[in-house]
């Protein structure tokens, strides 16, 4: 069973300005709770005991805020005060905190609320490290609330994944939500990168799976996206 996850809270959160002016986007509030808690939360629920927790902006805010919070879970900080490095570069520099096996890693700007399936379990009965080096949370484009985006994965009968190509549309949205085996966390091209460079390599090898979200996911990524979220999830 998989008990650790990474969750990712370092960025500047610039498109949420000017509510990122004063706090970090993993604290922006969303039905009365910070969305770092929400995604918390749901860790906690699928039995997650550690979290390594990416910091940058505002970062003392962050860490007092998990000095805050009850439960069991464990909190391990991946210091980058000194340099932002992108979501690849961040999994690098904290990939001693996070162990050998695989493990989750999750946004905190995205709230997914669970379908009939709690959904890091299910990702758990899927997950397949014989012939998988990731496996990511899509949900249906028609159901990515708040979301601008023409899609990011085609995704075969067996769950294969392949890239939206340039000018078209796909059918699946990621959702900030995967398992990752610690094997990709290798040979990175720079200091600061996106974690595009891991699935890139997934897709050549054939490893890049996916698992559509049963659930209802919000990319609560601007002011403006907030009462929207809030309404849905009080009035459905």
């Amino acid at each position: 069973m998989i008990d650790t996850a990474m969750l990712m809270a370092a960025g500047l959160g610039k498109r949420m300005r000017p509510l990122t002016a004063t706090r970090p986007k993993p604290l922006v509030k969303v039905a009365g709770k910070p969305l770092m808690d929400h995604a918390l939360d749901r860790l906690e629920a699928g039995g997650i005991r550690k979290v390594v927790v990416n910091v940058h902006y505002l970062a003392d805010t962050v860490e007092a805020h998990l000095l805050t919070r009850k439960g069991g879970m464990e909190f391990v900080i991946s210091d980058e005060r000194a340099k932002l490095l992108e979501t690849g570069g961040g999994l690098i520099h904290a990939a001693p905190l996070l162990g050998d096996k695989p493990f989750f890693c999750a946004n905190s700007d995205n709230l997914w609320i669970d379908g009939p399936q709690e959904t890091l379990g299910m990702m758990q009965r899927i997950w397949n490290p014989d012939r998988m080096d990731a496996l990511l949370l899509l949900v249906p484009l028609a159901r990515a609330h708040c979301h601008s985006g023409p899609g990011d994965f085609h995704m075969d009968a067996g769950g294969r994944l392949s890239r939206r190509k340039t000018a078209h549309v796909a059918p699946f949205v990621f959702t900030g939500v995967q398992i990752l085996s610690p094997s990709l966390l290798r040979d990175p091209p720079a200091d600061m990168f996106s974690t595009n460079i891991f699935w890139n390599r997934a897709i050549e090898a054939g490893r890049l799976y996916g698992v559509s979200h049963q659930g209802l996911w919000f990319d609560v990524g601007t002011p403006k996206a907030i009462p929207v979220v809030e309404s849905m999830i009080t009035h459905g």
